[in-house]
């Protein structure tokens, strides 16, 4: 059994991928996961006692940390899912994505290069390409033009992947996803604070006109083509991971009410009245598209859940867990939905 360094595991893909390859019974996974406000521990509950995981707590930016960790478990693999995530807080504040995805990022890849690991797996975003508006969909070489500070951060940490993979041989594998979504997602990204919104009765806020396009890939899809990727993907590749199919937030928004009438016995009609455009996302996107040839052919990988599929699992998977979404929506969280939503990004 291999052993698997995975950072960030406690996080919202993070956590699925670590259920994922534990399920598969060729792992062992040791989680390095710093726990800030959406890394969770009861996010891996199940798995906690399990004999082929350890958790760890500690920071991919500890230097010293880092590189005692890696030391002592000798890592067949690294997958590294830890990262500041949400491009809202980047225009907030971008110095701790700029800590996080970038100097954290490094030190990894500095790690990994001294213990000689087999594989080094980035998981990166469809956003360091920028926006597709009036664009082909971006291919793996296609330039990067990112928008937000968040999708900055992650463009120069793929990028010190690829120098890192030419200048010391490290063997690096690059997967650039579009958004998903599903269970244990923190309810600041679109679909998980719809749900939480519409729950609690309150008001359902969009961006601009709403008209914004994604492709929406469910967790678990998205955790398959990584784990492919792990296991036959070949070195120095870069992989886009996505359904290939758009949809308007709008679109989004009818589709869950109408799931959420059905499964929490509302009233879609009257939740719909509670969508409230508001103040757009300074430097909003207006599209992202990938081609995703590569993953399909070179690695047989295609999504298996359809989207509405896929949103009434999430949707069930929050009405039966009430307490974990009160836990998480406390505190610090009712600040920065202030921030964004009713201050109009002003700090």
């Amino acid at each position: 059994m291999r052993t698997l360094l995975v950072t960030g595991g406690c996080g919202f893909i993070g956590s699925h991928f670590v259920r994922m390859a534990l399920g598969t019974g060729a792992w062992r996974v040791v989680n390095l996961d710093k726990l800030t406000y959406a890394g969770n521990l009861e996010n891996v509950t199940d798995v906690l006692k399990s004999p082929h995981h350890r958790f760890v707590r500690g920071d991919i930016a500890d230097r010293q940390g880092v590189r005692a960790l890696l030391a002592e478990e000798r890592p067949w693999a690294v997958v590294n899912f830890a990262a500041e995530s949400h491009v809202d807080r980047s225009i907030l504040d971008p110095t701790p994505f700029l800590q996080t995805n970038v100097l954290g990022t490094q030190v990894l890849l500095e790690a990994a290069r001294e213990a000689r690991v087999e594989r080094f797996v980035q998981v990166s975003t469809d956003e360091v390409y920028g926006d597709a508006e009036g664009k082909d969909p971006f291919h793996e070489s296609s330039p990067l033009t990112p928008s937000s500070p968040y999708a900055a951060s992650k463009a120069a940490a793929d990028l010190l992947c690829l120098a890192y993979a030419r200048t010391y041989g490290v063997p690096v594998l690059i997967v650039r996803s579009s958004n998903n979504y599903g269970p244990y997602q923190f309810p600041e990204k679109l679909i998980p604070l719809l749900i939480r919104n519409a729950l609690a009765g309150e008001v359902l806020p969009v961006y601009g006109d709403g008209l914004q396009r994604r492709d929406w890939l469910y967790v678990e899809d998205n955790c398959r083509a990584i784990l492919r990727v792990l296991e036959a993907g070949r070195v120095g590749a870069i992989y886009n991971v996505g359904t290939g199919q758009e949809r308007t937030n709008l679109e989004v928004v009818r589709t869950l009410c109408r799931i959420l009438g059905e499964e929490a016995g509302l009233d879609p009609t009257e939740i719909l009245r509670r969508v409230r455009h508001v103040a757009d996302r300074p430097g909003h996107d207006r599209r992202y598209a990938m081609q995703t040839d590569r993953v399909r052919r070179e690695l047989g990988w295609s999504p298996q859940v359809p989207f509405e599929e896929g949103l009434r699992r999430t949707v069930r998977w929050y009405l039966r867990h009430p307490d974990w979404v009160a836990r998480v929506t406390t505190g610090e969280y009712l600040q920065y939905y202030e921030a964004v939503y009713l201050r109009r990004w002003s700090r």
